[in-house]
């Protein structure tokens, strides 16, 4: 199977399993750690690119599991912490790293959001390495252990 297939079969497999989940991630901790793993992983190389800022965008709007959530919010949250990451990248990640770390106290959403990372990342079919490595920071700052997901 070529790489492509299997990036895109891993992001299907993991939204099957968000939206699963769907009811179990209401909390005030998952709607900011996604959106600040969202921010991550679309400025994972340092650049915040408008036009991936309007991809994720998308994504976010349009993902079944944070429709629990009001779109308006998620964009708000999104687009501060993508700002964070903008103005002064190595200082705004520390900042948005400590968002994505709320969801560590409950393991369910704290997996969640790792996968929401994994199907941000995957959603072009190019999960790159340095998306990847973001992804696996967070699986740190979680207290998860990134082989679990593959990185």
């Amino acid at each position: 199977m070529a790489l492509w297939d299997r990036i895109r079969e891993s992001a299907s497999t993991m939204q099957t399993q968000l939206v699963a989940k769907k009811n179990d991630l209401m909390s005030g901790a998952f709607r900011d750690a996604s959106m600040a793993m969202c921010a991550l992983v679309a400025a994972a190389d340092g650049v915040v690119d408008p036009s991936e800022r309007r991809r994720v965008a998308q994504l976010i709007a349009t993902n079944e599991v944070l429709q629990n959530f009001p779109a308006e919010d998620l964009q708000r949250r999104f687009d501060a912490n993508l700002d964070k990451l903008a103005a002064d990248f190595d200082f705004g990640k520390v900042s948005v790293m400590q968002e994505v770390a709320k969801a560590k106290k409950k393991p369910a959403e704290a997996r969640a959001v790792v996968q929401i990372g994994i199907v941000i990342g995957g959603a072009d079919g190019d999960f790159d390495k340095t998306e990847q490595g973001v992804v696996r920071e967070a699986c740190y700052a979680l207290d998860l252990p990134p082989h679990e997901f593959d990185l």
